[in-house]
């Protein structure tokens, strides 16, 4: 078992490298789990080059989700801090097990988010699903960390008079996805925008950060970005040496060889 260390990502299961930590010393979760929905990222209905999407996406199987979600859970709980928080993403079909672990395992849950993106799979028979949910869940709710002006003042306004704190502030996000067209990439990624508000409300400058489901790196490469401390760990070999990659050179995208032509971004479903 290696030694678990802050400013470090790990090749390893995530609960087994929790489980290595110290209790209480996490301040912030940020984390997007495997979707448990048969996800084939490599597809021909996504319109992306398959040669620039890294394989070895690890699924978890529907009726293990919520056995699954209660073990990784149950050790963020662990690692968390009293004035710590957590945001989990999800998309709507595995919710309900999400939900259900962070109520057996104490979690307060403080906001249900959802973030709105620009682009949804076209479908043929029910509406587009064009939305992520986002959980806010602490331990101690009297606690956690918020930072009410980490973006905008409360007399910041906009062109049309509105108030500028208020609407960030709001638990619709309409943020648009990233596209990294001709570069290597993970099958999923959170947009940086996100990860930054995330951070700027509820973390300061030093705190650690973990993602226990590092994929490209990306909440670790910003989380760094900004001054705070980053941990993550990553069971697929090609994802953790990809964010290795990026977190080492500093470099934000990592250009694909060849670079191809550009891909198209809208996607279609059945």
């Amino acid at each position: 078992m290696p030694l678990i260390e802050p400013n470090r990502i790990y090749n390893m299961d995530c609960v087994e490298g929790m489980r290595a930590m110290p209790a209480d010393i996490v301040d912030l979760v940020i984390t997007d789990p495997p979707f448990a929905i048969e996800f084939g990222p490599q597809r021909s209905n996504y319109n992306r080059t398959p040669s620039r999407v890294l394989s070895g996406y690890r699924e978890i199987k529907a009726d293990e989700y919520l056995e699954f979600t209660l073990a990784w859970m149950a050790q963020v709980f662990r690692v968390l801090k009293e004035s710590g928080s957590a945001f989990v993403f999800s998309g709507w079909n595995n919710l309900k097990d999400i939900l259900i672990a962070a109520d057996e395992l104490g979690f307060t849950t403080v906001n249900h988010i959802i973030w709105k993106y620009q682009f949804g799979v076209v479908c043929k028979r029910r509406f587009v699903t064009s939305h992520y949910h986002c959980l806010y869940l602490c331990k101690n709710d009297a606690k956690r960390k918020f930072f009410l002006n980490a973006r905008f003042g409360q007399d910041a306004r906009s062109d049309d008079g509105g108030s500028l704190r208020y609407r960030d502030l709001e638990d619709v996000w309409v943020i648009k996805r990233e596209y990294w067209h001709g570069d290597t990439k993970t099958p999923t990624k959170l947009p940086s925008e996100i990860i930054e508000k995330i951070l700027a409300y509820t973390s300061e400058r030093g705190d650690l950060v973990l993602d226990p489901f590092l994929g490209s790196g990306q909440v670790a490469v910003v989380a760094s970005r900004l001054g705070r401390q980053y941990l993550g760990f990553e069971v697929v070999p090609k994802y953790y040496s990809f964010a290795l990659e990026r977190l080492e050179t500093g470099r934000y995208r990592i250009e694909a060889e060849p670079p191809g032509q550009p891909e198209e971004l809208r996607l279609f479903g059945s």
